[in-house]
Order: C-alpha cells, then sequence, then structure tokens
C-alpha cells in the first residue's frame, strides 16, 4: 500500500478488496506479547476466542492464512489446524522468506497479502504487502511503516479485527447487516 494523494479511506478500500492472503508470526500477534513454556520445555498455547473466530471465517470465505514462527510451535499447529489453517512456516529461518514461500506457493502477488506485524523483524514484508497492519501495542518504529494500526493488542482481538475488516469490505462478513439482508 503506497502513498499516494488518494482519499486515505479510498486506499485502504482498495487494499482491503484485493486480500486473498493473510500472513503473521505467531510471537506478539497471535499470542500478544508473551510465550509461556513449562519446566519440560513444551510451550503452553492459548489464542483469543476472538482471534480464532476471525481465522476459521477468513479460512471459510477461502482467504489463505499462513502463520510464522521461528520455533516448532507444534501446539500451534493443533490449535490453528482445526481452525482450518494448512500454512505453516515454523522453525523457518526468516520472516520475509517464509512470506516469499507462502506467496509464490500459491501464485500471489503482493497486492494480494496482507500481513499483521508487531515488530521490527516484520517491517522487510510489511514492506511488500499490499495491505500492511500492525497491532496497537507493535512497535511504535512500524506506525508510519503500514497502511493501517489496529485498534487491538496483538493476542487480544488484532486478528479478527483485520479478518472482519478484509471480509467486510469484499462483501464476504456473514455476521454484517448488509451480508444478511442480501442472503
Amino acid at each position: 500500500m503506497q502513498p499516494s494523494q488518494a482519499d486515505p479511506s479510498s486506499r485502504v478500500s482498495q487494499a482491503l478488496k484485493a486480500v486473498r492472503a493473510l500472513f503473521f508470526p505467531i510471537d506478539g500477534v497471535l499470542n500478544g506479547s508473551r510465550i509461556t513454556v513449562e519446566g519440560n520445555g513444551l510451550e503452553l498455547c492459548s489464542i483469543s476466542i476472538r482471534d480464532a473466530l476471525g481465522i476459521k471465517e477468513a479460512v471459510g470465505q477461502g482467504i489463505r492464512v499462513a502463520v510464522y514462527s521461528p520455533r516448532s510451535s507444534e501446539g500451534y499447529r493443533t490449535l490453528l489446524g482445526e481452525l482450518g489453517v494448512r500454512d505453516f512456516y515454523f522453525s523457518a529461518d526468516d520472516f520475509f522468506s517464509a512470506y516469499e514461500s507462502f506467496r509464490d506457493r500459491y501464485a500471489l502477488s503482493d497486492e494480494a497479502c496482507a500481513c499483521i506485524g508487531d515488530d521490527i523483524g516484520d517491517i522487510p514484508v510489511l514492506e511488500k504487502v499490499g495491505f500492511p497492519v500492525t497491532a496497537i501495542n507493535g512497535a511504535d518504529y512500524l506506525r508510519n511503516r503500514v497502511g493501517y494500526i489496529s485498534a487491538y493488542e496483538g493476542g487480544d482481538g488484532c486478528i479478527r479485527e483485520i479478518v472482519e475488516m478484509i471480509l467486510s469490505e469484499q462483501g464476504k462478513w456473514p455476521f454484517c447487516e448488509a451480508s444478511s439482508a442480501e442472503g
């Protein structure tokens, strides 16, 4: 989403209409700002119910959802798999390479991808995608480098908000009055 002279709301609308895929890291976006590990070394996994509903609805409406983690994060594979996510980039060397792999696997353009990031390691992907987003608790450094700042924190509804925006703009969010009145 490049700066232009157009009305900012029309640029956001155009970007949302083009989205066919959503990419985000587990750390900071899905699980919030904490990683909890048991004494035996196993990571405890949790997800916001709102985010879970958003992810499931995105997948159900044909949006490809992919997640990244530098760790194995196998608990999240199970949890997200139950929501319909099929693209996992775990134990991956870097966020950008994982994104390129995902994009290329489905022959997606950068403009067809949205990314929610929360820290400076996410910048290379945020600079490429058509709809770059950060959570409200994302690093301050990202605020001038994204097209949208979520009203929600990572791990607490940020994903759901973005999914709802994408699907609403595309006329696919089944829980709004316009969709139910037409259907």
